[in-house]
């Protein structure tokens, strides 16, 4: 059970090469809508199985050094080719700014925040803004996520209108996404607020440094 959650990071990258194959070959939206919603069931466990199934410390095989990047290069992944075939298959001008927004406003803000790209809190550089300034950093990338689920509930949208399913499947499936977006978002606000479990440290280091400062 150990190599589950790494079992599952895999198969969302798999399931993102899918999408892009089906971009390239004119693949059906509806195929697009069911691997999506699969690759981010995948997304949803990884992380709790990892958490409760972990490996002992002596015996952590060495590629695990690298799977917090490769969980953040399979879900970049995944929206991104979901986006390229919005824009290749469905709504070229609508899939078209929203991947300009990905490429040109996500890459700046990883630069800008962690001071790499597919960075992370427990992975950047010294003099990345994240280290300098966290509060405003925390600000910039919780900016990012929500513009970032506003484009992946309007991608989904686009694509899940563009199946041939009934206006019944239609709109009971769309209702059903909003309902699960508005629970996340009111109910799980805590969840939502945390960028990261390792930037919980972060933070209240910095806290007690900025402290420790104004006292001397």
């Amino acid at each position: 059970m150990r190599y589950l959650a790494d079992l599952l990071t895999s198969t969302r990258f798999i399931l993102a090469i899918a999408i892009l194959f089906l971009s390239i070959f004119s693949g059906s939206p509806e195929s697009v809508f069911i691997i999506f919603i699969i690759a981010e069931l995948t997304d949803a466990f990884d992380g709790t199985c990892a958490r409760k199934w972990p490996f002992p410390k002596d015996k952590v095989p060495r590629y695990r050094k690298y799977a917090a990047k490769f969980d953040i290069i399979s879900d970049v992944a995944l929206a991104g080719f979901q986006v390229i075939f919005l824009m290749t298959q469905i709504n070229r001008p609508i899939g078209t700014v929203i991947l300009v927004y990905y490429l040109v406003a996500g890459l700046f803000i990883e630069f800008l925040v962690y001071g790499k790209l597919f960075g992370h809190p427990d992975d950047c550089t010294k003099n990345c803004l994240l280290q300098r300034n966290f509060p405003l950093a925390k600000k910039i990338i919780l900016a990012r996520r929500y513009i970032y689920t506003i484009c992946i509930g309007t991608v989904n949208a686009l694509i899940l209108f563009a199946t041939n399913w009934s206006d019944v499947i239609k709109y009971v499936l769309f209702a059903f996404g909003c309902s699960i977006f508005v629970f996340a978002w009111f109910f799980l606000a805590q969840r939502r607020q945390n960028i990261s479990r390792d930037a919980v440290d972060i933070e209240k280091r910095l806290t007690r440094k900025s402290q420790k400062s104004k006292h001397q």
